[in-house]
């Protein structure tokens, strides 16, 4: 049975609302600080800082009192939250927490999940995002099989008080739905929750490969390995030969551009893919319009967003705009305070602004991911951008990447190190390799500069990875899994010199 009709008319009102808070970003925005501030002033931060529900001016006296910061500022409150402490950052006692990978200083990140940001924030981000896609296309029949969302684990290591629950975001959230959600997904929840990745790949194949699957929610580059595990699991030449009613592909977490040509592969020219900004801290923004891939900020979800200008990133003390003073095709690096506890908490993203009205944006890397050795201001979207179309000219595909600089010494100039996993080698890696700096060159004009000529930076070097490399590396760090990344870019050689290693 269909029941795409029914959630429609259900959702309807959802995708309306999304649209119009995006419209209405200083009156939205402002009744969702309020209804923060009333909950912070009730804590161990809030009562610190002085933050004050009382307040003529909303916004300027909740600036003034708290300070814009990361997360080592947060570790001390979010650890006595772990040890079961309550009203530290968020009123009551908090038992779940997302784990997300190391910050500078190496070491994991608790970020809390309160029932009000999975009920306000996450389940209400993706319900929007479902409810923007159904307004999209009228002729969308997801309800009519089931979805596969692909998810993380538990941390089994941590000695943790009774009833703490700690992993990361999507199995929290797997572990929390309601029953009613579990009727139209699968895998199980026993198997979604499975921490070994080399028992948990086949079982979500076994457990996929015989439903009628219509839609896919994920981290593209995980993805792919288990769609071509169940392709290959079936002996079919497509994922569309198993899964006939296949339409859609809901994705964030990195980049979909380096890995489109390797999905067009092995699925129906008619797949639609469908953006989402969705983070351990939040559900912040999604696609809302099939022809434009800026994501609609969600303005309505428990996040009150504020943008630093990218040449205040470094300050102790940076300047931060509220979202209804941004500027159209400027980039900022993204601060939020919401109602997972976090308090004008820098997240490490930089956004780039495609549209005021409604407040649209694109999300342009990390702020620690980057290569800025030389002047050249590299960042993951210029780089993503220049695989994309490197691969899409040479009939090519990668698996992943990671590129740091080889800084100057002697009389060799500084370069750029890039190695690459392929899941489709090209015909001449040397070739590729001056195509890629060429598109490097195009899209970032800093990066141009300093090639200009050969003065100041060489021309990239290119390393192919061996078969698995980037896997291994995971499993070595216990990061292993749906929900662990690769650094893109980084401005040390830490992580390419941990990968050349075992290579």
């Amino acid at each position: 049975m269909d029941f795409t009709p029914l959630a429609r008319v259900a959702l309807a009102p959802k995708a309306r609302r999304a649209l119009s808070a995006a419209a209405d970003c200083r009156r939205v925005q402002l009744a969702v600080l309020r209804s923060l501030v009333n909950k912070g002033v009730k804590t161990v931060y809030g009562r610190e800082h002085g933050l004050s529900a009382c307040s003529d001016d909303l916004y300027a006296d909740f600036a003034n009192a708290l300070p814009v910061s990361g997360y080592e500022e947060f570790r001390p409150y979010a650890m006595r939250m772990v040890d079961g402490e309550a009203d530290v950052l968020w009123p009551g006692r908090v038992t779940r927490f997302a784990q997300s990978s190391g910050t500078s200083g190496g070491k994991s990140k608790f970020v809390p999940i309160t029932d009000e940001s999975l009920r306000r924030n996450h389940y209400a981000g993706a319900t929007a995002s479902v409810a923007l896609y159904l307004h999209a296309y009228p002729d969308s029949r997801m309800f009519a099989g089931k979805g596969f969302i692909l998810g993380g684990s538990f941390a089994n290591e941590l000695t943790l008080p009774p009833g703490v629950r700690v992993g990361d975001l999507s199995a929290n959230l797997i572990d929390g739905v309601s029953p009613l959600v579990n009727l139209f997904r699968v895998p199980s929840k026993k198997v979604a929750l499975m921490e070994d990745w080399s028992e948990k790949l086949p079982a979500l194949i076994e457990a996929s490969m015989h439903e009628d699957i219509t839609n896919i929610s994920g981290v593209p580059s995980w993805f792919l390995t288990v769609l071509k595990g169940v392709v290959a699991k079936a002996g079919a030449q497509t994922i569309c030969d198993v899964w006939p009613h296949l339409e859609v592909f809901f994705h964030g977490g990195i980049a979909f551009g380096p890995y489109r040509e390797e999905y067009a592969k092995i699925c129906s020219p008619q797949m639609r893919y469908w953006e989402t900004y969705n983070a351990s801290e939040g559900f912040f923004a999604c696609q809302s319009d099939p022809s434009d891939r800026a994501m609609l900020l969600l303005q309505d979800a428990g996040v009150f967003y504020e943008f630093i200008p990218l040449d205040e990133i470094d300050s102790p003390h940076p300047t931060a705009l509220p979202a209804w003073e941004v500027e159209k095709g400027k980039t900022y690096a993204l601060c939020i305070t919401s109602c997972c506890g976090l308090w004008r908490y820098s997240i490490g993203d930089t956004v780039k602004i495609e549209s005021i009205n409604p407040l649209k944006i694109t999300i342009a890397g990390r702020t620690q991911h980057f290569i800025n050795a030389f002047g050249e201001e590299l960042m993951v979207c210029n780089a993503d951008a220049a695989i994309e179309k490197a691969c899409r000219q040479m009939g090519c595909s990668i698996s992943n990447y990671t590129a740091a600089p080889v800084y100057t010494e002697g009389d060799n100039r500084g370069r750029h190190q890039w190695l690459i996993e392929w899941h489709q080698r090209p015909a001449d890696t040397e070739a590729f390799a001056d195509l890629l700096d060429s598109l490097l060159q195009q899209e970032n004009s800093d990066y141009q500069a300093k090639r200009q000529g050969g003065i100041f930076l060489d021309r990239l070097e290119l390393l192919s990875a061996a078969p698995g490399l980037f896997d291994h590396w995971l499993s070595l760090s216990g990061k292993l899994g749906g929900q662990r990344k690769i650094p893109r870019l980084s401005n040390s050689r830490t992580v390419i010199d941990q990968l050349l290693a075992i290579n």
